[in-house]
């Protein structure tokens, strides 16, 4: 069902939110990765994909994959908010016996397509899955996130060429481009610049857009869906960390823990924002 625009908002707000009380105080959790992407987790979920929280293997569902698996954080956040499992799990994030592990794990978590985590796997698979329903006749679209980090993995561009030959155009990349890594800027570790040319030159259709504004997160992906005989690849110019003041743009928080203090001052930011 589409939803307005300072709806979609709030459900970003509110998935940072929840990704900050996931995390609590002391525990180290990827809260840089999980906050970039909240407002294009939000698009997808609370307007733009079909999806079913009810019937979670509906056949005719989109799907939506996180190759960057260690920011499931913001899907766990997205799925609890849609109804796929009762918000009191995210309270017992990574602890043993969980269902919310530190990846995903789609045996244990309902609305999860497949285990992500381990970089660079995450475009083959949804490659797989777009050629599969192909096959079958289903018209599902698949949507898979990427880290900017993990373009360094080449099976990456062995996965877009293979999803340009095969004319996967149901299949729509979205690089989380946030431009930092565990250790820093990912252009000073292993720059992949000119990457849109890159993406083009495999084949992709590309657009750019600012990751964080919901105008533009709704109508690059009506036009990836409208992409015939290729692949879709969508830009996000993000912020890590971003709604969280401290934890912008800071590497630091990739995978940190977090202080009492720090704990407070991000969920008064955040608890301020949501409508």
């Amino acid at each position: 069902m589409k939803q307005t625009i300072p709806y979609l908002q709030d459900k970003a707000r509110q998935l940072r939110l929840d990704i900050v009380e996931m995390i609590g105080v002391g525990k180290a959790g990827h809260l840089g990765g999980s906050c970039s992407l909240a407002d294009i987790v939000a698009a997808l979920y609370f307007s733009h994909m079909k999806h079913d929280p009810k019937n979670p293997k509906m056949p005719e569902r989109d799907r939506f994959l996180l190759s960057k698996g260690h920011a499931a954080l913001v899907q766990y956040a997205a799925l609890a908010e849609c109804g796929y499992f009762d918000k009191a799990w995210l309270q017992n994030l990574k602890e043993l016996g969980s269902p919310l592990q530190g990846h995903p794990d789609q045996r244990k978590t309902p609305g999860i397509e497949a285990n992500t985590g381990s970089l660079g796997q995450g475009v083959s698979l949804a490659a797989g899955m777009a050629a599969g329903l192909r096959l079958d006749g289903n018209p599902a679209h698949v949507y898979v996130a990427v880290g900017d980090g993990e373009l360094a993995e080449g099976q990456v561009w062995e996965a877009l060429a293979a999803a340009s030959w095969y004319r996967l155009d149901h299949l729509c990349v979205i690089l989380d481009r946030n431009g930092l890594q565990a250790t820093g800027k990912t252009d000073e570790r292993f720059c992949l610049e000119p990457i849109a040319e890159k993406f083009r030159a495999f084949g992709l259709a590309v657009r750019e857009i600012d990751g964080h504004d919901m105008d533009q997160i709704l109508s690059a992906l009506d036009w990836a869906d409208s992409v015939a005989g290729q692949p879709a690849a969508i830009i996000a110019h993000t912020v890590k960390g971003k709604g969280v003041p401290f934890a912008e743009n800071n590497a630091s928080f990739h995978n940190g823990a977090l202080t009492q203090a720090q704990f407070d001052e991000a969920r008064q930011a955040l608890e301020k924002a949501v409508g």
